[in-house]
């Protein structure tokens, strides 16, 4: 739909082509990633009452980590309703309004995501390398106010960069190359200048990344040597596995994010677009419960003590 002002016209909605081109999947699409986003689901809710039932689990990792887990579920909850909508309804229209919420969210959810990562790395800094002022040293204070700074962080970076998106007008196609309000799909179809806009994604972008990548590669660089030093087997194993399952976590946000945002800019990549936004959106809020509490003891008690109280309840 356009609405017409005076000599220039704007969009008032979107239509999301997602992946209609591909009849034949959209069924087996739908169930695919209802599924994951079912896991998903439970798997971060799990993660967050677990802890709260846990007191062995009131710790600063684990407060950070339900946190991981919050934003998983909203950032997976920004985009999978909608694709899985529009691979079974004809109606693919999203409204102008709705379309740029859609991405203020989305993107404030990475943003966030990607500095908790950080805020976690330097926990297992403090963790490993100073384990006696631990308790100390991340005090509920100080991790209430660096979760908070990280929200702050990722909702002004993006508020920013969304501003710069509805300064544009789009006149010429309504038509989006995608299943949800990605930064490029929606910049394709604009019919004004988008140097700017780019210049601040590209800023923010940038310094976030670096900023993000500068504070675990550090206190990655510091657990490792910490670590070889340390003179008891046990104590290196248990912080050797700590700290693999963060980098593992690590290595798969940001080796998606490469994927996402280094493919050629042209027509045939959109497909390598969709997916690689497919797997930041559906998958990559998965591995974090796994990785992060498979090998945990206690969260592992606390799951089996859930359901085994849930097996002998007794009927009402």
């Amino acid at each position: 739909m356009l609405l017409n002002l005076g000599n220039r016209s704007s969009v008032t909605s979107f239509i999301l082509v997602g992946f209609s081109e591909y009849p034949h999947l959209q069924a087996p699409l739908f169930l695919v990633f209802l599924t994951i986003y079912t896991v998903t689901l439970l798997g971060n809710l799990g993660i967050i009452v677990v802890r709260k039932i846990n007191p062995k689990l009131h710790t600063p990792m684990y407060f950070f980590l339900s946190h991981l887990s919050f934003l998983d579920i909203c950032y997976s909850s920004v985009f999978t309703p909608r694709l899985l909508e529009i691979l079974v309804v004809e109606d693919r229209s999203i409204s102008f309004r709705g379309c740029m919420t859609q991405f203020f969210f989305g993107c404030a959810c990475v943003i966030t995501e990607m500095f908790m990562l950080a805020v976690m790395a330097y926990d297992r800094f403090v963790a490993v390398c100073n384990p006696l002022l631990y308790t100390v040293a991340m005090s509920p204070k100080l991790c209430a106010l660096l979760v908070a700074e990280t929200y702050m962080w990722g909702g002004l970076c993006f508020l920013t960069i969304t501003h710069s998106l509805v300064q544009l007008s789009y006149c010429e196609s309504n038509i989006i190359n995608h299943f949800g309000c990605e930064y490029s799909s929606v910049l394709s179809v604009s019919c004004s200048d988008p140097s700017f806009s780019q210049m601040i994604c590209f800023i923010i972008s940038i310094a976030t990344e670096a900023c993000s990548l500068l504070i675990t590669l550090a206190s990655s660089v510091v657990i490792v040597v910490t670590i070889i030093r340390m003179p008891s087997k046990g104590g290196l194993q248990k912080a050797f596995s700590t700290c693999t399952s963060h980098l593992t976590a690590i290595g798969i946000f940001h080796g998606i994010i490469v994927l996402l945002y280094c493919v050629p800019s042209s027509k045939s990549s959109w497909l390598l677009v969709k997916v690689a936004t497919v797997l930041f959106t559906v998958m990559i809020p998965i591995p974090n419960p796994l990785i992060y509490s498979l090998r945990n003891k206690d969260v592992k008690d606390t799951v089996r003590r859930l359901i085994y109280s849930k097996l002998h309840s007794p009927s009402t």
